[in-house]
């Protein structure tokens, strides 16, 4: 998939991931297609700092990857005895005491989180493979709109692993827990047709209308006044930890907010 052309010189661009910015949308490219985008810490540490330099007039923000793959999970090298140079190894890790593998996890998590920040909302690109880390990259994004060769698949429990970089809560609220379970366990391929049928994807479409379908969407998401989304965008995510009766009032205290703000009394 060719990169689509930029105005601007990237903020960042290192260790595999590239940011631009052009006005309100921002762009993180994953850029290592000879490995088909495979993840590190160093990755997941610069995917971090990504989220730390956007700027303040950025409202959508479009994650997406060269190549033919999204992302094909964990680098390989992680898995041998010697691992990644500069990076602890998977036994060093384990090997840590419980607060300092607790802390270097919660430190990997961080490029995970920030992409459902009420100020911003963000939309996976996603073609060829997703898999393990790659789809939980796609997950923590709000939207995903997928090319049609398009292949999900969580493999961590078949590695004796889990999942730990934030896919499973998003994996639940899209798809229920039934079937969140077999996506895991079974570590089975969730394709273009089925990730829009269950709620993973909001459109699948051949791969060469992927960039143009999510500029499509970024325009139409930047249409609406950016305060209203920040709003509506804060409710919806909320929504799920609320009773009726908490969202009811959660939703009559955002409309006090707008309706003053419209009027010209806002704080």
């Amino acid at each position: 998939m060719a990169s689509p052309a930029q105005d601007l010189g990237p903020v960042l661009d290192k260790d595999g991931v590239r940011l631009t910015v052009d006005d309100a949308i921002a762009t993180v490219t994953l850029t290592n297609p000879a490995k088909r985008n495979a993840q590190s810490p160093a990755l997941w540490r610069t995917l971090a700092e990504a989220g730390r330099q956007l700027p303040g007039s950025v409202r959508v923000v479009v994650l997406r990857a060269e190549g033919r793959s999204f992302s094909a999970g964990l680098d390989r090298q992680m898995f041998t005895p010697e691992g990644i140079e500069g990076e602890p190894t998977f036994v060093d890790l384990a090997r840590s005491a419980d607060s300092e593998l607790d802390a270097s996890i919660a430190e990997f998590q961080e490029g995970f989180t920030w992409w459902r920040r009420s100020d911003i909302i963000s939309i996976a690109a996603v073609q060829g493979h997703a898999i393990g880390a790659g789809f939980q990259l796609a997950l923590a994004c709000d939207l995903r709109v997928v090319a049609d060769d398009v292949q999900f698949a969580m493999r961590e429990t078949g590695l004796g692993l889990v999942p730990d970089l934030t896919g499973t809560h998003p994996l639940l609220s899209l798809v229920g827990y039934a079937r969140a379970l077999e996506i895991c366990v079974t570590g089975r391929a969730v394709l273009a047709e089925e990730s829009v049928s269950i709620g993973l994807a909001n459109v699948a479409v051949p791969g060469d209308q992927l960039d143009a379908t999510v500029k499509d969407l970024a325009s139409a998401l930047l249409a609406a006044p950016r305060d209203a989304v920040i709003e509506t965008k804060a409710l919806l995510r909320g929504a799920h930890g609320r009773s009726y009766d908490d969202q009811r009032a959660a939703e009559r205290a955002a409309q006090a907010r707008r309706l003053r703000d419209l009027a010209g009394l806002g704080e």
